[in-house]
């Protein structure tokens, strides 16, 4: 692989016009090696593609003061602690979209095997790799880096194994990569037994009957993104993940102790700090529309880094796209959101930049 027209870029000043940028992102992407290749290719700064407008950097590593995302224990859902619970989850999907969740009944090692699965998928030889490359959008597994790299304004720092159960409820095992097999097949079974369980905590914390939200088809439409954030050489200049709101009804995200999770609350990014053994829950775009506000799907971002690699696993509950189900705002108030299909939702996320949310597009103008 020939990374020496990427090396030594440079951000071009504002307002030239990049005749370069196309065929860099294109020798990125034709080396099917991904952000992890740049890395082992020996760079030491940051290629022009993954450089961010100083407007868009995180700027200080630590922001918000004091508040901390809140932890829920799920110890006890099925005793009189049940109602506190459900206040609590409440809470934290109205005022930050984001929660941590402890005690929620997956064994810490199913935990640990599937990140380190994740990890050793990531760093096979390239050459293992690439007969998975792919964006083709009905592939069920496929490995790729940046899912929006020609729209977005600057590349994200990190590397991307996709599952995708959308159009099938099952996975066939021969599809998974070996490496990961079996430890990916054992967490995506718990994690759709938590996703149940958190629909219906949900349900109850909007004034519903405990099955509304499953049986709307909330728990439908999986997908899982393995993600890998190798170290960065200048990680003030770039992102591991850009801001943005996640194009779900609810997300479950498995992050390894390294950090660099931050949540906006307030105006300003809170760091999620790691809690070992937990798991970390927020709100998408799309129950954001269907609870009419009531429940928030906040920015996020993640940030590079020097020491590395960070390895995540987000699990993405995106509701019922092949039926053409419709979905709309459950309030009795005046409806804030259009009717939707997530077929159609899908189709806009896919045509933008993942640091523009859906909302504005789904949003009713204000009478």
């Amino acid at each position: 692989m020939n990374f020496s027209s990427l090396r030594e870029c440079l951000p071009t000043p504002a307002g030239a016009v990049d005749s370069g940028r196309l065929a860099e992102l294109q020798a990125f992407e034709e080396s099917k090696a991904g952000v992890k290749g740049l890395v082992d290719s020996g760079i030491r700064t940051v290629p022009r593609i993954f450089i961010r407008p100083p407007e868009d950097r995180a700027g200080d590593p630590i922001q918000g003061g004091d508040a901390e995302v809140p932890v829920i224990d799920l110890a006890g859902i099925e005793s009189d602690r049940r109602r506190k619970i459900v206040s609590d989850v409440g809470e934290a999907s109205r005022e930050w979209g984001f929660f941590q969740v402890v005690n929620h009944g997956i064994p810490a090692e199913v935990l640990e095997l599937m990140l380190g699965g994740a990890r050793e998928f990531h760093e096979q030889e390239t050459e293992k790799k690439t007969a998975l490359h792919s964006r083709d959008m009905m592939q069920q597994v496929k490995y790729s880096s940046n899912v929006d790299l020609y729209r977005s304004r600057a590349a994200n720092w990190r590397d991307t194994l996709t599952v995708s159960l959308t159009m099938s409820d099952q996975i066939q095992p021969q599809l998974l990569p070996e490496v990961c097999r079996y430890s990916i097949i054992d967490y995506i079974d718990r994690i759709q037994k938590l996703a149940d369980t958190l629909f219906e905590l949900l349900s109850e914390a909007l004034g519903l009957e405990r099955g509304h939200l499953g049986a709307l088809g909330c728990t439908q439409g999986r997908v899982f993104l393995c993600h890998y954030y190798p170290p960065c050489p200048q990680p003030e200049l770039t992102l591991g993940a850009s801001s943005h709101t996640d194009a779900s009804f609810l997300t479950i995200l498995l992050q390894d102790q390294l950090g660099g999770l931050q949540v906006l609350h307030n105006k300003r990014y809170i760091n999620v700090q790691p809690v070992l053994g937990s798991l970390i829950v927020n709100i998408g775009d799309m129950l954001q529309m269907i609870s009419n506000d009531e429940f928030i799907s906040a920015n996020h971002r993640v940030l590079a880094n020097k020491i590395g690699p960070r390895i995540s696993v987000a699990s993405f509950f995106s509701g019922e796209s092949r039926s053409g189900k419709v979905y709309a705002p459950l309030s009795n108030n005046r409806p804030r959101y259009k009717e939707f299909t997530v077929r159609d939702y899908k189709m806009k996320f896919t045509q933008r930049s993942i640091e523009k949310s859906g909302l504005d597009e789904f949003r009713l103008p204000e009478k």
